[in-house]
């Protein structure tokens, strides 16, 4: 049988209970009214200046430009061939790559002692035939003879050939081709044009960029011999989007830069394709450049102007914050100005919106925000 709580035990529960309540109850109104003693820390208004360096706006015309590039050449160039065969001697200049020649200088000879022989005979020849057939010239057509007299007199194997004598009548000019005089006299001739073949001269003022023989070496007929260049004009062919066909014409000037834009030089539109890739849909654009520095194989940049934009200022494309926005120095604080970027190109971009006398910050400052304390030093 269950043995029910006495009174006691029940007034004892009861007031454990209620002491219990009031430990609780007491605890929440000192966490409170400790709670409500504490004061909210005051705010430390920050007075760090920093320094920030501007750039005074200024509106202007901006050109926008147009980069590609391409590959330098030189606007003369010959390949050496050697039309006829000998052996190749020496000369005054040594016939190596980057050996300079000025115009009419021989740039190679080939030995034409055999060939100059074979003139020579031919030459005699046609002494014998005139000799030959002046005794019936003097009898038949005796107002020529002193010319063809005066012809053989005059005649020298050694020196280049004289034209003949000019025949009065058309039977006398049938009377000289009936006696060969005129074939072996044209013989010559084309002989001598030959030999003109066996030295090679400098067409122009350059340098020699190939050289596949040395003296003293048989050349063949049809033989590649080398390379010469005029280092004093090039050309350099690029490709151009079709959409800037219009602004692309001959005479207009543009500024050519090495890789590093260290060295820049102005070149001319030489000429224009007159045909459209069909795959890339550019045009080739050659420029004609001539200057000091330049050679053969260097690989330039070239900056063709293609439009003019009114009102507009470029700056440094780390200026530019999200929404389009760049940074002002307002007084002694920062402020945010929005603009219009117009046209990017590396590490720069052309924008709008912003007036003239602005004070646009020229650098990123660390932990900007709006409303920051800044004071303006110099670039």
């Amino acid at each position: 049988m269950e043995k029910r709580p006495s009174k006691s035990d029940i007034i004892r529960i009861t007031i454990t209970s209620l002491l219990g309540v009031l430990l609780i109850v007491g605890a929440v109104r000192i966490a409170k009214t400790l709670a409500a003693m504490r004061q909210a820390p005051q705010p430390v208004i920050s007075k760090v200046i920093t320094p920030v360096s501007v750039r005074t706006v200024q509106n202007r015309t901006s050109p926008i430009t147009v980069s590609t590039n391409g590959i330098l050449v030189a606007q003369d160039r010959i390949d050496l061939f050697a039309e006829v065969t000998g052996i190749f001697e020496f000369t005054s200049h040594t016939f190596k790559p980057g050996s300079f020649y000025q115009k009419g200088d021989v740039l190679l000879r080939i030995n034409s002692d055999e060939h100059r022989a074979n003139i020579e005979a031919l030459k005699s020849n046609l002494l014998n035939q005139i000799v030959l057939f002046l005794p019936d010239l003097k009898l038949d057509y005796s107002e020529s003879f002193p010319a063809w007299e005066a012809y053989v007199g005059n005649f020298d194997t050694q020196k280049p050939l004289v034209p003949l004598p000019d025949p009065v009548t058309e039977k006398e000019k049938l009377f000289i081709l009936g006696r060969g005089i005129q074939s072996t006299y044209h013989n010559i001739s084309t002989a001598e044009e030959r030999l003109a073949k066996y030295v090679i001269t400098a067409p122009f003022s350059g340098v020699l960029t190939e050289a596949l023989v040395n003296p003293g070496a048989l050349v063949r007929n049809g033989q590649r011999l080398g390379a010469f260049i005029n280092t004093g004009a090039y050309e350099m062919e690029v490709k151009v989007n079709v959409s800037y066909m219009d602004l692309l014409r001959r005479g207009k000037k543009v500024r050519l830069h090495n890789l590093n834009r260290t060295k820049s030089w102005i070149g001319t539109v030489a000429r224009v394709d007159g045909r459209v890739d069909e795959a890339s849909q550019t045009i080739r654009v050659f420029i004609a450049v001539s200057a000091q520095g330049l050679k053969e194989g260097m690989y330039l940049e070239a900056d063709l102007e293609a439009q003019q934009i009114e009102d507009a200022f470029t700056i440094d494309r780390k200026l530019l914050l999200e929404g389009n926005e760049v940074y002002v120095v307002l007084d002694t604080l920062l402020g945010t100005k929005p603009v219009n970027p117009v046209y990017f190109k590396e590490g720069e971009v052309v924008v709008q919106g912003l007036a003239d006398g602005d004070r646009l910050v020229a650098r990123p400052v660390p932990g900007a925000f709006k409303g920051m304390r800044v004071e303006i030093i110099d670039l």
